[in-house]
């Protein structure tokens, strides 16, 4: 999409939301190492290893945290109810936990979606990703998918709050809407994808949502993230922060 477009877009959702879209420097590109061990470590800053699928066990959840220790990944996510447990495992570590809010369809109430984070932050979360209320965004109903994402935003502040638009579901200007809503709302983060639709990141949405969010914001590019072939191509493309649970693979260059 061309600059003025984008720019055209912004006017839109500024109007509708009766304030201005500041912008702010947060981000700043980075260049990718190339001598294998700073390389590793370039890598293991940018992941967040998940493992939120629903029938995750106990034993699961705590090898993940256990590979994200040895390893020095930046996060693990998981839902709620294994915030605890992950926040006691990973205690004393690099390693910070990060909770799924209102994973992975988006569908609850905003006042629900914000006691969820908070709850998530008083046993330990210090990140959250929340899903937005994709039905809400593709009605034109903008003001409800900012008070969905504020509401989270003012729970969780000052930690930070990663975005979910689930693009596979989006039109390109819904993807435009989206992360420009995110970023008035206060959040720190426009994310490609639950990992439970259709599809999962791709290069053209990393462009485009960078594009969108300049350096104001970060872009976590996540599903289908399973190789260090593809995990550079993102970084490449403008994410930041990559969503997956190959991040050994990725560490070992697979």
């Amino acid at each position: 999409m061309k600059i003025e477009e984008i720019k055209e877009w912004k006017k839109k959702v500024e109007d509708h939301l009766g304030m201005e879209i500041r912008e702010k420097k947060e981000f700043s590109p980075e260049s990718i190492p190339q001598e294998e061990e700073e390389l590793q470590r370039f890598l293991a800053r940018h992941i967040d290893c998940t493992i939120l699928n629903p029938h995750a066990t106990l034993k699961e959840v705590e090898s993940v945290c256990r590979e994200a220790k040895e390893w020095g990944f930046w996060e693990v996510i998981v839902n709620p109810f294994y915030v605890p447990t992950c926040a006691q495992f990973l205690g004393g570590t690099k390693t910070i936990v990060g909770v799924a809010v209102g994973f992975p369809l988006g569908q609850n109430k905003p006042e629900i979606k914000a006691r969820e984070a908070r709850l998530a932050f008083q046993e330990g979360a210090r990140e959250a990703d929340m899903v937005i209320n994709l039905g809400a965004l593709k009605n034109g109903d903008w003001k409800l998918v900012y008070q969905d994402i504020r509401g989270v935003v003012e729970e969780m502040s000052p930690r930070i709050i990663k975005v979910v638009l689930e693009n596979c579901y989006l039109s390109t200007e819904e993807k435009v809407v989206g992360c420009l809503i995110a970023q008035a709302a206060g959040a720190h983060f426009v994310k490609t994808s639950t990992g439970f639709g259709s599809g999962g990141a791709t290069v053209e949405d990393v462009e485009l949502m960078r594009q969108v969010v300049g350096e104001s914001m970060g872009v976590k590019a996540a599903g289908g993230i399973r190789s260090r072939e593809i995990a550079l191509q993102m970084i490449k493309a403008g994410a930041n922060r990559l969503g997956t649970s190959s991040g050994v693979k990725i560490m070992k260059g697979e």
